[in-house]
């Protein structure tokens, strides 16, 4: 299925852009480490998110690419799941290949995200500015997007 998005802010913890001082560099640098341990690399995506608002779509989780139980990642908020979903982005006529990154809302105590946003995770893309239109393409079978 493919819609198109719009590119707005994140709340800036999985880049580190926010500056906690629990999670220097990013929640995402710190959780690769474990991903990649459970079987997902994620050395060629750059080290945060594109955040992006789907409306007036949302989303229901089929089958994911990568689902992870209980990833102890951290010491100062408790274990979560994860769920990645394969993505194709395209910007400026280029698709980049990535991944939809789900923290399990059931399982996630911080930086809550409404069902018309998703996290992608992606080579670095120069230029994209917040307020830029995308197209996204993801496989129905792993993520349903709904009107």
């Amino acid at each position: 299925m493919t819609i198109t998005a719009k590119i707005i802010p994140g709340h800036g913890a999985a880049s580190g852009k926010k500056g906690d001082h629990r999670y220097p560099g990013g929640t995402i640098a710190i959780q690769a480490p474990y991903f990649k341990k459970l079987g997902l690399d994620l050395t060629r995506y750059h080290p945060g998110t594109l955040n992006i608002d789907i409306s007036p779509f949302n989303y229901q989780i089929k089958n994911p690419k990568y689902f992870f139980n209980q990833v102890e990642w951290t010491k100062h908020i408790p274990p979560e799941n994860f769920y990645f979903f394969d993505v194709t982005v395209s910007y400026k006529m280029i698709e980049h290949k990535g991944l939809v990154y789900m923290p399990d809302p059931k399982t996630k105590t911080e930086h809550e995200q409404s069902k018309t946003t998703l996290e992608l995770i992606l080579p670095k893309i120069d230029e994209i500015i917040y307020g830029d239109i995308i197209t996204i393409s993801v496989n129905k079978n792993q993520l349903e997007l709904l009107p």
